[in-house]
């Protein structure tokens, strides 16, 4: 009876793990969207060759970093995963979301800049120590370019 109980509870945290993980994601996307919009006409390239370059009247470097947290239910899909193997598929929302938002912030540090260029993502895992196994937490994605700003 007892082994039922700790099923069960364990059985709860997995569902709430999995809508609550649903919908914090589902705002976090929001949110992006709502962000990207403002930044559409400002583009950001991964090239360092700039044409126009005296036109150029100040450039400042932009960056933006984001820690992003892996739920439970994701956790538990990536350990079935992992056990037989095959495509991770429940941390591909989890680095969108990284690059997006660490994207956004860049954008955000230096808003009036007119373009970005040289733009370059970085990303890394954050370990959660569980005893004596290392299993993945989150993922910290680093964003970094060149804001450029034009004579008007």
């Amino acid at each position: 009876m007892e082994a039922l109980i700790q099923i069960g509870i364990v059985a709860v945290l997995v569902c709430l793990g999995f809508f609550i993980g649903r919908i914090a994601e589902k705002r976090h996307y929001a949110s992006i969207h709502a962000r990207e919009k403002e930044y559409i006409q400002k583009p950001t390239m991964n090239w360092d060759n700039v044409e126009n370059i005296d036109d150029i009247s100040q450039a400042q470097l932009a960056v933006g970093s984001v820690v992003i947290s892996l739920d439970y239910y994701k956790r538990i899909l990536a350990g079935f995963k992992m056990f037989f193997g095959g495509e991770l598929r429940s941390y591909a929302p989890l680095l969108d979301r990284g690059r997006r938002e660490a994207i956004l912030r860049m954008k955000e540090s230096c808003p009036n800049a007119d373009a970005y260029v040289n733009c370059r993502v970085e990303s890394s895992a954050i370990a959660k120590t569980l005893g004596k196994k290392n299993t993945v937490g989150g993922v910290e994605v680093l964003v970094y370019a060149t804001a450029l700003y034009y004579r008007k």
